[in-house]
């Protein structure tokens, strides 16, 4: 199994006013790639190099630090990237509409619970939309860790991530949580997630 980063899909500045240029650039650039490169250099000439990301967090619990921290960050930040895009939309649509109707009652009713969700989870993470057993659920990670590692409290495929360490926000709106999550929801790429809704469908 061959590991690359990937480029980021749109430019620094592509996500303002609500995620500045000089956050992205650091976040990215910085603090993603250092996962990455230091996940590479943790498999590298071991029998875990041949493994997928999926087949490593499977068993994440008997392997090194290193492969979970490292390789989670790696993970996560792809599928944060990928959630967001300068021409997001305010609703979703389609089937994981339907299903966010199905499981919370109302779009309303989700965004209130992630917010939440998000906004009190102690300390670095990040916080989920995920499906398990066919049923989407809101769940969060401390850290690195993420929803398809054996040491997660609730597993699931993740759909949607949102990156809550300070890293993700500091620049523009320092302490305020609360605030950053608000803006988060104006780049959201609902099309995206959908994709990821349905992809997950046909692995469970």
């Amino acid at each position: 199994m061959s590991f690359s980063f990937p480029a980021l899909p749109y430019a620094y500045d592509a996500l303002e006013p609500y995620i500045d240029a000089k956050t992205m650039e650091i976040h990215y650039d910085r603090h993603h790639r250092t996962y990455f490169n230091k996940f590479s250099e943790a498999i590298e000439n071991s029998d875990y190099a041949n493994e997928s990301l999926e087949a490593l967090f499977a068993n994440v619990s008997k392997l090194p630090t290193a492969i979970r921290n490292h390789g989670g960050g790696f993970y996560n930040h792809n599928l944060y990237w990928a959630c967001m895009s300068p021409n997001g939309s305010p609703f979703p649509g389609g089937l994981l509409a339907e299903s966010i109707h199905c499981h919370f009652g109302s779009f309303e009713d989700f965004k209130h619970q992630f917010s939440e969700a998000a906004a009190n989870h102690f300390g670095s993470g990040f916080i989920w939309l995920i499906v398990t057993e066919g049923r989407l659920e809101i769940t969060t990670t401390s850290n690195q860790d993420n929803p398809l590692m054996d040491v997660a409290d609730k597993q699931g495929i993740p759909i949607l991530a949102l990156d809550v360490w300070e890293h993700a926000y500091y620049i523009n709106y320092q302490n305020k949580r609360p605030d950053y999550i608000a803006a988060w929801w104006n780049v959201v790429d609902w099309q995206q997630v959908e994709q990821h809704y349905i992809d997950s469908l046909h692995t469970q």
